[in-house]
């Protein structure tokens, strides 16, 4: 080395140095550090740390080494203004060559056999790089540490926090540990919790997940403090506020039902008074329908739906004791049924009280006829007349035939053309009673269609 190259040397070497003991001033003095020291540990975190730890004492004593050495060249170096050719030789052996001895220190994890030497020679710069290895893992073990330990002791308390909120809302509703499968799976948070709280404390190497191989460490510059590669491992956190959120989802919907469950159960019981109520009057059109409809068959009408009042007496019995998560289901059940209830009583008296409307219908195409045949001037016409009386006696008759009637109402109806020539009236005159007969059965025919 020439004495240019010489001084540029011992001012680099000089500068790694103070970076060096800045970098483990920093160690030293990191939170995670002095929190691994007074910590009970378990796990991987322990066994990280019994090689961590004393890797630290090691990375002092080879700094000491690197001062010594460099303390050393800048001595000769201090001799003389201008070095002769002894000295620069000397000082290219110190800053270059394996002029440090220190103790086999290799990695923990170099992989494969390694020769177990008491004592080495070295460069400085195999020493540097050395000192970065050691340093790489202990600052990721501390880093890594510190990281966990800061994110997820407050995230547990705060799950903790809300897990008493959900106890006490599942308390409000009647849900009791060994009753209900929601406190049940309350039980079950609050273990996995605590157990996750103990992890933390004495594991949390456990909790991070690397970002990079042990093989990559200690590639980057000497003595990097700095973001270590990786992330704190929080599925077990989230999946746990999962579960949390759907219980207390689940508890939201029993308080619903708790305040709305006396107007559900009487929703559901005003829907079986109407289906009684039409069931009743179903009865009663099919009676009348046997005693004044001749030769019909009327359908039976089914009984009340006693079965679904013993459910219901069931879900009022379940309000009453605060069964919340049993009376959920029901309810549903029973707001379905007795809407399928009433619809049904409803086909029934539709079904049953057919005969009676279709004799409606043809008393009042009888009587729309009748007032037809007046303003066509054929009231008083024999023919007229006498369909006229055949059908409304069949009609107002019981037992009504419907059958003959319908055909005394159609020929009633047909008797009304024919009466236009035997009243002799003028062409013009027949033709528009033709057409006024046709326009009333086209608008009789549309109400029929309504």
């Amino acid at each position: 080395m020439s004495r240019e190259e010489v001084d540029r040397a011992l001012a680099r070497l000089g500068a790694e140095r103070d970076a060096v003991e800045a970098a483990l001033l920093a160690l030293q003095e990191h939170p995670g550090r002095r929190l691994l020291e007074g910590a009970t540990l378990s796990g991987r975190t322990l066994e990280r740390w019994s090689v961590a730890e004393p890797g630290l004492t090691l990375l002092w004593a080879l700094f000491d080494r690197y001062a010594e050495a460099l303390a050393s060249a800048v001595a000769v170096r201090a001799r003389r203004s201008r070095p002769g050719g002894a000295e620069l030789a000397e000082l290219s052996e110190l800053l270059g060559g394996p002029a440090v001895t220190v103790s086999g220190s290799q990695l923990p994890d170099t992989g494969g056999p390694v020769p177990v030497r008491l004592v080495e020679r070295i460069s400085l710069a195999e020493l540097l790089e050395r000192m970065n290895a050691w340093y790489a893992m202990v600052y990721e073990v501390v880093a890594a540490t510190d990281a966990v330990w800061s994110a997820l002791p407050a995230r547990i308390d705060l799950l903790l926090a809300e897990l008493g909120r959900v106890r006490m809302l599942s308390g409000s509703v009647g849900v009791r540990s060994g009753a209900h499968p929601l406190a049940d799976d309350l039980d079950g948070l609050e273990r996995e919790l605590t157990d996750l709280r103990a992890e933390v404390r004495t594991d949390p190497l456990a909790l991070w997940r690397p970002g990079r191989v042990p093989a990559q460490r200690g590639a980057a510059g000497p003595l990097t403090p700095g973001a270590v590669a990786g992330v704190v491992d929080t599925e077990r956190f989230d999946r746990a506020g999962r579960a949390l959120d759907g219980v207390r989802m689940e508890l939201d919907g029993l308080l619903r039902l708790r305040d709305e469950a006396h107007d559900r159960l009487q929703q559901v019981g005003d829907l079986l008074q109407r289906a009684d109520a039409t069931l009743a009057e179903a009865r009663r059109a099919r009676g009348e329908v046997l005693a004044k409809i001749a030769a019909t068959e009327v359908p039976a009408v089914p009984g009340p739906a006693s079965a679904l009042r013993e459910r219901i007496g069931l879900a009022v019995e379940l309000q009453q004791t605060g069964q919340w998560h049993r009376l959920a289901p029901l309810l549903d059940t029973l707001e379905d049924v007795a809407a399928k209830e009433l619809g049904r009583a409803r086909q029934s008296l539709t079904e049953v009280a057919q005969p009676l409307a279709i004799r409606a219908e043809l008393r009042g195409r009888l009587e729309a006829y009748k007032a037809m045949a007046a303003r066509l001037g054929v009231a008083e016409d024999p023919v007229v007349i006498e369909r006229f009386e055949k059908a409304r006696w069949l009609l107002w008759s019981a037992p009504c035939d419907l059958r003959a009637a319908a055909e005394a109402v159609a020929r009633f109806q047909q008797a009304l053309r024919p009466a236009a020539p035997a009243a002799q009236a003028a062409p013009m005159d027949r033709v528009e009673r033709v057409e006024r007969v046709d326009q009333y059965q086209d608008g009789q025919g549309d109400q029929g269609n309504g």
